[in-house]
């Protein structure tokens, strides 16, 4: 039984958990975008003397409660994927130790951090610094995904180099006013809920501008692979995800800000912070193949 759950299954438990760290920013977004912060009104506990949430909380106390259950989906993923490291040779654990205790340790800082935003009353700071774990935990889980599948490095060249380099702090500054935007807006988790109080139109046109350099850096990188003749599925995927969030953020903010459309743009965001990690680590920035 422990060869079958454990042995040779570090790719799949590294991919699961990538993907399972970008679903729960997707549904951490659908508690907010839905009024349901607040559906289980304090933590750990789901309401005063039940750790579940009950009927007397109608769909919003479901919804809320349904997302503190998907940590412990995480929490077993991580737990997995580090007994799968463990049980491979010292030689063969190189970058998936750090990488996966790491995660384990995240998903436990974001439980708290979740809970001390229900206990502020959905907090706009607390849930910008909710996202942003997310964020560095999905980076993190792409470096783990990246090691498992062999820390492959494609060809570097002095273009390809300064692109990536140009492009990730562009990109960080890019999700990071992001979430500035996000706390300024109408969707608060709950009604009652006090915004960041700053301007949202104008914080909108700061989060345009690194978004335009990142896309435009993006297309050069793509372009610069395209030359090069090296692999361009992550490059593309970038591009295209760059792309899609601009059309997204346009449309989102002409609209009144729909909630389909804001989740998606959330999605959009998760999936850029691989993107980013990912292009430094294929383009042999950050870590060497050893």
């Amino acid at each position: 039984m422990v060869n079958f759950l454990f042995r040779g299954r570090i790719r799949l438990y590294a991919l699961l958990s990538l993907i399972s760290q970008i679903l729960i920013v997707v549904t951490g977004g659908a508690v907010r975008l839905t009024g349901s912060g607040l559906g289980c009104p304090t933590w750990p506990e789901c309401q005063p003397g039940s750790l579940v949430s009950v009927p007397e909380l109608g769909i919003h106390g479901f919804i809320e409660f349904a997302n503190r259950l998907l940590t412990f989906v995480l929490l077993i993923i991580a737990l997995f994927t580090f007994i799968a490291v463990l049980l491979e040779s010292k030689e063969k654990r190189k970058g998936l130790f750090w990488t996966s205790f790491s995660l384990g340790l995240g998903i436990i800082l974001q439980a708290v951090i979740g809970g001390i935003s229900v206990l502020t009353g959905l907090n706009s700071w607390i849930v910008g610094l909710h996202f942003i774990v997310s964020a560095v935990l999905i980076g993190i889980a792409s470096i783990l995904v990246w090691y498992s599948r062999g820390a492959k490095v494609f060809p570097i060249t002095k273009a390809t180099k300064y692109t990536s380099v140009a492009l990730f702090p562009f990109g960080v500054l890019t999700i990071l006013i992001g979430v500035l935007v996000t706390g300024a807006g109408p969707h608060a988790g709950d009604a009652d809920t006090p915004r960041n109080g700053l301007d949202i139109d104008l914080f909108a046109h700061l989060h345009s501008y690194p978004a335009y350099v990142t896309t435009a850096l993006s297309v050069l990188l793509l372009f610069v692979v395209l030359r090069t003749r090296q692999p361009i599925a992550s490059a593309l995927a970038l591009v295209l995800t760059l792309i899609s969030q601009a059309i997204l953020g346009i449309i989102q903010t002409r609209t009144g800000l729909p909630v389909l459309l804001v989740g998606l743009h959330m999605l959009g965001a998760a999936t850029l912070a691989y993107l980013l990690t990912w292009q430094m680590l294929v383009r042999g920035i950050w870590l060497k193949e050893q």
